[in-house]
């Protein structure tokens, strides 16, 4: 059965429309072409047409356009659009004129440098043209390094090792900077939060190093749809870039199918389990034969879904073992394996793989047919990402949404309008977070010293060199500052995360293993003693967890459960950056401490998702300073309620909100927490804290402060609209009491909202 087959069996079973909330079908469309702008090499043209590429899509030829014409441009267009051309054409046809000419590929990750390098070499062979292009990564060898170097006229690398081992020694690429034309960013989308606003300073390092061998290269950047791409590139790059976003390529047919599971109690409101409803829509698309991508937000629900989807398609008959092959793919896994799961995809080995967002990016692998996403991806933007994984040869498609019971979901499956009108979310970051851009002018001193009164990103930097000069770190001497510590500073700053220290994971079933990794602030919550942590559909136990030496020992086992852990929260105000008073509220934003600790885990069933019982944890607490929104709730609201009902209300109100908040901002629900105070100790009265995850902040609760009205009416409709009488998981989460806590937080918001607009 194809993917058009299937659909009309699918509009045909009326147990399965039943549960079907929105279908949407998108119509092939056709190619807009252009013909080549004038200036590009006949080898090149001869190269394209081997290729099949006859002409250009117009948004390839705008884009080829403004670089040849010197502009920094972004280019913002769906997956699978042929944005490669957009930078390969003026790369390459600029290398063929100019042999000396250089071009430093940027790509988030390792796969995707693979990929394009590959995409290169074919070009370039066809065009019979002497270019040297090579992969400069952690994998690139030793001693083929100098090589490189010396002889590369385009190289291709990640964020990583720009930051940690190309800029920090740039006096061996002194002929690669000074005759550096292009800079290519691709998957600029991906650039945001704290990963964004350090790579916003690695970009900083790189125009200053440039600078320094009198160098001004171009920059190429690309990136999948966002609300603001024109200012998240020049908040990257900073410098003017012309948008390029109007799409030429084409489209084959698509089905976008909004799932909403079963309601399995009418008077709770509760669903079905979503990830029972994913297996079986999986299930009957491999047995069709329907090459599948399934998506989860976490790392757990990716291997609990390999491990149940196996034993429901192979069950206890041998001939059926092995029929299938399904694999998992997540962050964590070891760079082979992920090589080998990304060619299986592309040869058609593999029938399903169940993932993360870590193939969300533009990685090849091939033209699935189908996609199931396990409740809504968290963005629009992302939720496109996801989608256009599938149906990239102009064949038709299907996705399907399954949602989960979060507030959320609910609002997107319930209304899809939204979802299919609306901008896509804003990209944030903050490349002056204190602790991100002092690191950064750390690492800019130790490449060049900086000299009296120069700036860093256009700010003033005496203070911080001041500062890195009381702690030891540089010297001031004849108006220049000095690196004077020992170490280079860029090999202790995890450019992926506020805090550089990575845990190590090591299976001691049989011999010592590595077999994974995970960064510090998810170590309490996944790996923490008994935990159960899940790699590639095996099971592991947490024997140890080595806090400080940042080891992680896990032992092979069997079992039917695993494990969640719960988060304790304090939070304490330290300073208030803006304050505005309304009639009954007033808001805020400011620093904030946060102190976190996890203190227990619920062992999970693994079939029926029940509570098997609990444990302690005993780990130390974790302190950030960061940055928070906050709105004080009226006093009157509280009259004629009773405290414990009030503290569930504001317990609801404080889900709602969490839910709701990422739709406006280009973050994943774990990028923003949000916590309250019946009675606060900073403002006396009922608060609402919002504040980013992350130690410094990055600019989320800063963005609350602006359109908090935008928020609660969005929360405020939300609750209206769920069909539940006292409240349900649905809207403000699992109402476990008698009383109406739905009505009382209807009431708070409506007061809340008639107070900012008055």
């Amino acid at each position: 059965m194809n993917v058009d087959q299937l659909a009309d069996f699918l509009k045909s079973n009326k147990n399965f429309m039943s549960n079907v909330a929105h279908w949407e079908e998108r119509m092939p469309k056709e190619a807009e072409y252009a013909d080549y702008p004038g200036g590009i090499h006949s080898n090149l043209i001869k190269a394209l047409s081997l290729k099949g590429v006859s002409r250009l899509y117009t948004h390839q030829e705008e884009a080829v356009s403004h670089v040849l014409n010197g502009d920094d441009v972004v280019v913002v267009t769906p997956t699978a659009s042929g944005k490669t051309l957009c930078y390969n054409v003026p790369v390459v046809n600029e290398i063929i004129s100019n042999p000396k000419s250089r071009a430093l590929y940027i790509f988030p990750t390792k796969a995707l440098a693979q990929d394009q390098l590959a995409e290169l070499h074919e070009l370039v062979s066809l065009a019979e043209a002497e270019i040297k292009s090579y992969t400069y990564d952690g994998d690139t060898p030793v001693n083929a390094r100098r090589a490189v170097r010396q002889a590369g006229n385009v190289i291709i690398t990640n964020p990583d090792m720009l930051h940690s081992a190309i800029l920090p020694n740039h006096t061996g690429w002194v002929g690669f900077f000074e005759n550096l034309k292009y800079v290519v960013i691709d998957e600029l989308h991906t650039y945001v939060g704290v990963f964004g606003s350090h790579f916003a300073n690695v970009i900083r390092r790189l125009k200053r190093i440039c600078e320094f061998y009198n160098s001004n290269p171009q920059f190429i950047c690309l990136s999948a749809t966002i609300a603001n791409p024109k200012e998240l590139a020049e908040k990257i790059i900073s410098k003017p870039v012309c948008v390029v976003d109007k799409n030429g390529a084409p489209a084959g047919k698509k089905h976008i199918v909004f799932y909403n599971p079963p309601i399995v109690n009418k008077q709770l409101a509760i669903r079905a389990n979503t990830a029972d409803e994913v297996k079986k829509i999986t299930k009957d698309l491999v047995k069709n034969r329907i090459q599948t991508i399934v998506f989860f937000r976490s790392r757990v629900g990716v291997e609990v879904m390999l491990k149940s989807l196996k034993e429901s398609l192979e069950g206890n008959n041998s001939t059926v073992k092995n029929k299938y092959n399904i694999m998992s793919y997540r962050g964590g896994y070891l760079p082979l394996e992920r090589r080998e799961i990304e060619k299986g995809l592309r040869d058609g080995d593999i029938d399903c793989v169940i993932s993360t967002n870590a193939l969300e990016l533009g990685i090849d692998i091939g033209a699935l047919d189908a996609c199931v996403t396990c409740g809504y991806p968290g963005t629009i933007s992302s939720s496109w990402q996801q989608f256009g994984r599938t149906g990239r040869r102009m064949d038709t498609s299907i996705v399907f949404m399954v949602a989960t019971s979060k507030p959320i979901d609910q609002y997107i499956i319930n209304h899809p309008e939204y979802f299919f009108k609306a901008t896509p979310e804003l990209g944030q970051i903050n490349s002056n977070n204190f602790m991100i851009f002092l690191s950064h002018i750390e690492c800019a001193s130790y490449e060049i010293p900086f000299k009296d009164g120069e700036e860093f990103g256009g700010i003033d930097i005496k203070e911080y060199l001041e500062h890195l000069e009381e702690n030891g770190m540089i010297r001031h001497v004849g108006g220049k500052w000095y690196w004077m510590a020992e170490s280079n500073p860029s090999s202790g700053i995890n450019i992926r995360n506020i805090s550089s220290d990575n845990y190590v994971i090591i299976d001691i079933t049989d011999k010592n293993k590595v077999i994974g990794q995970m960064d510090k602030y998810t170590v309490p919550m996944l790996l923490h003693e008994q935990a159960i942590y899940m790699h590639k559909g095996e099971q592991y136990q947490v024997e140890k967890l080595d806090f400080d030496d940042c080891k992680a020992y896990v032992r092979k086992v069997n079992v039917d459960y695993y494990t969640d852990a719960d988060l304790t929260v304090e939070l304490k105000v330290i300073d208030v950056l803006k304050k505005e008073h309304n009639k009954l509220t007033t808001r805020f934003f400011g620093e904030v401490m946060v102190i976190s600790q996890t203190t227990m885990f619920k062992k999970i069933k693994l079939d029926t998702h029940e509570n098997l019982g609990w444990g302690k944890i005993f780990l130390p607490q974790l302190e950030i300073f960061t940055n928070a929104y906050w709105i004080t709730i009226p006093n009157d609201i509280v009259e004629g309620i009773s405290k414990n009902e009030f503290s569930e209300a504001m317990l609801a109100l404080s889900n709602i909100i969490s839910n709701i908040a990422p739709v406006y901002l280009m973050c994943a629900s774990s990028d923003i927490h949000v916590v309250f105070h019946v009675r606060s100790p900073f403002t006396s009265l009922p608060t609402i804290y919002i504040y980013d995850s992350c130690p410094g902040g990055i600019g989320l609760s800063d963005k609350i402060y602006s359109i908090e009205k935008e928020l609660f009416s969005m929360s405020l409709e939300h609750i209206k609209s769920c069909g539940c009488e006292n409240g349900c998981p649905s809207c403000i989460g699992p109402n476990k009491n008698d009383w109406n806590v739905k009505n009382t937080v209807i009431r708070i918001l409506e007061r809340i909202i008639d107070d900012i607009q008055s």
